[in-house]
């Protein structure tokens, strides 16, 4: 996932006018997106990379094969990570909210108003991009930590407790020279330029 990856909506819909629609509907405001007429043609196709870009998945409830709930579910074992969007007739009002407990973004019924969709997927769109950035940030922090040593991980642990050089020198049973060392050490791997910015790194990431 790079910085400039434009948004993708993924549509999952047994409607081809409700699909085409859509489509023509997203692509008005700029909005790149890629459509599948049921919930195992959506399984079979869709590429890993597409849902490592900020996006949506706009969902109907009711298809023949693999139903909404039921890719909505399989998806969650899989740790899809973009936001669902349940689009759904007036008659499956109660699947929708089964759907939201389930972890679903929002939900829309047909017929719908066009900002009114516009509006939902946007917002999960904004969702995706935060969800990205923080995973981004979680591979970031687990790169610069897989540098450090043993015995920079313990005087880490000891920074982040707030613990003072001579006491973490005492437990590990070092010198307060050695500690300071691997101190050093530990802020340059961890690419942190303050002992308050390593610890907002490591905050960010939980």
């Amino acid at each position: 996932m790079t910085e400039t990856a434009p948004p993708l909506v993924l549509i999952v819909d047994d409607d081809e006018a409700m699909r085409r629609s859509m489509s023509f509907l997203f692509a008005s405001v700029g909005l790149a997106s890629q459509s599948f007429p049921t919930g195992d043609a959506f399984l079979a196709s869709v590429e890993p990379a597409a849902t490592m870009r900020p996006g949506a998945l706009v969902l109907d409830v009711r298809m023949p094969g693999t139903s909404g709930l039921e890719l909505q579910r399989i998806l969650a074992e899989r740790g899809f990570p973009l936001p669902i969007v349940i689009v759904t007739g007036h008659g499956d009002v109660p699947m929708a909210v089964t759907a939201l407990k389930a972890g679903a973004h929002d939900f829309i019924e047909k017929p719908f108003k066009e900002q009114h969709l516009l509006d939902m997927v946007e917002s999960a769109i904004r969702l995706s991009r935060e969800r990205l950035a923080k995973c981004e940030r979680a591979r970031t922090l687990a790169e610069r930590l897989g540098r450090l040593g043993r015995r920079e991980r313990e005087v880490l642990d000891g920074i982040l407790a707030g613990k003072p050089n001579k006491v973490v020198a005492f437990e590990l049973d070092l010198s307060i020279k050695t500690i300071e060392a691997y101190r050093a050490s530990v802020m340059t791997k961890m690419e942190a330029g303050s002992l308050a910015e390593l610890a907002r790194m490591m905050a960010s990431a939980e």
